[in-house]
């Protein structure tokens, strides 16, 4: 059935929003009335499913997409602990490349078009022979490369990761700038296009930076700070906008935002919710601002304070780490899109489909 070249998304590192990509071109293309394919051929998170392991970005393209989820045709290689010594120790008894290559038959059998996912930063897997490049010229796939916006930092990290690709003649298709401020986004398309065309390598889209896509879940938080929740475990699916300490909960502006995050020691607590509640009566507010309440420390709550948690049903958190430290270890949270945050899979559908030339890609990939 295949009537386009395979498409391999691969990313300069970590954390630049390859997934995001991979999701709304998919997206994209189905509009437009494509039947595409998705796999992850290399995986390194992985969840146990009928006791087979499957990465956890083709359970989220799977939730997503909504496509029956087969372990060896949409995840057929994972690298978790301990297989890569594994593999050094006897390379001869792992088929990863017989892996590959029967889930690529697959789906080249049953769609017209096939997009992988690749997997952290280009030279990832190269220790059992599966390089993002490696894989990618295995697939006989054009490579869209995602980058972080910037300028020069782009530039360089571009000049980097691409060089794994060309030594092994792997063709680089275009280049998909993400997390772009847009103050800087006219600046940033000029100087990255300029480089990138004396490179021969077209610019395929610059997408925005939105905040919401960095809003972390409630539940990513608490496993973070080893937290322990005392109320309300089933509303840790909540996002958190921002985070409030006991020192500024008398500014009026505060409660302007919703589903904000009180990290606060327990001596202090009774305090915060009582200016909150005056806060929130001023402005005629009916629902919480609070997306949930992390308290350090020792120490009890008042029934004011429980009655208002209970009102609200919001999720009330002790964690072993004091408030320093608690919000440290929320800002190295690295937030990714998953199952649980449906608004992101719809932003990042929308964003693929304004920002991305997707034509070109359609075009430049037809057999």
């Amino acid at each position: 059935m295949k009537v386009y070249k395979n498409l391999y998304i691969a990313a300069t590192s970590q954390h630049v929003g390859k997934t995001t990509c991979t999701l709304g071109l998919l997206s994209a293309f189905k509009n437009k009335g494509l039947n595409v394919g998705y796999c992850k051929p290399v995986g390194q998170k992985f969840l146990d499913i009928n006791n087979e392991k499957v990465d956890k970005d083709a359970l989220l393209f799977s939730d997503s997409l909504k496509f029956d989820l087969y372990p060896e045709i949409h995840s057929p290689v994972i690298l978790g602990q301990g297989a890569t010594t594994a593999f050094l120790e006897n390379p001869s008894k792992f088929k990863y490349e017989f892996k590959i290559d029967n889930a690529s038959r697959v789906l080249t059998d049953n769609h017209e078009l096939t997009i992988y996912e690749g997997t952290g930063h280009p030279g990832v897997g190269s220790v059992v022979n599966l390089s993002n490049a490696d894989v990618a010229k295995r697939l006989d796939a054009n490579v869209v490369m995602v980058v972080e916006g910037g300028i020069g930092n782009t530039i360089d990290m571009l000049s980097m990761t691409t060089a794994l690709f060309r030594e092994k003649k792997v063709p680089i298709m275009g280049v998909i700038i993400n997390k772009v401020i847009n103050e800087k986004a006219e600046k940033v398309k000029y100087y990255c296009e300029k480089w990138l065309n004396n490179h021969d390598i077209p610019l395929l889209g610059l997408l925005p930076y939105d905040p919401s896509l960095a809003y972390p879940l409630l539940i990513t938080i608490v496993e973070k700070i080893d937290g322990v929740v005392m109320y309300y475990h089933n509303k840790l699916v909540r996002k958190v906008v921002g985070i409030i300490g006991s020192s500024i909960i008398d500014d009026p502006k505060l409660l302007s935002n919703s589903d904000l995050l009180l990290i606060v020691s327990m001596r202090r607590v009774d305090d915060a919710i009582k200016a909150i509640r005056k806060l929130s009566k001023q402005q005629k507010l009916v629902d919480s601002p609070l997306a949930g309440i992390i308290a350090t420390a020792e120490g009890n709550l008042n029934q004011k304070s429980l009655d208002y948690i209970h009102q609200h049903r919001i999720p009330f958190i002790r964690t072993r780490f004091d408030t320093y430290g608690t919000v440290i270890k929320i800002n190295r949270i690295e937030v990714k899109i998953n199952t649980s945050t449906p608004w992101k899979v719809d932003r990042a559908i929308q964003m693929i489909s304004q920002n991305v030339d997707l034509d070109t890609i359609i075009e430049k990939s037809r057999l």
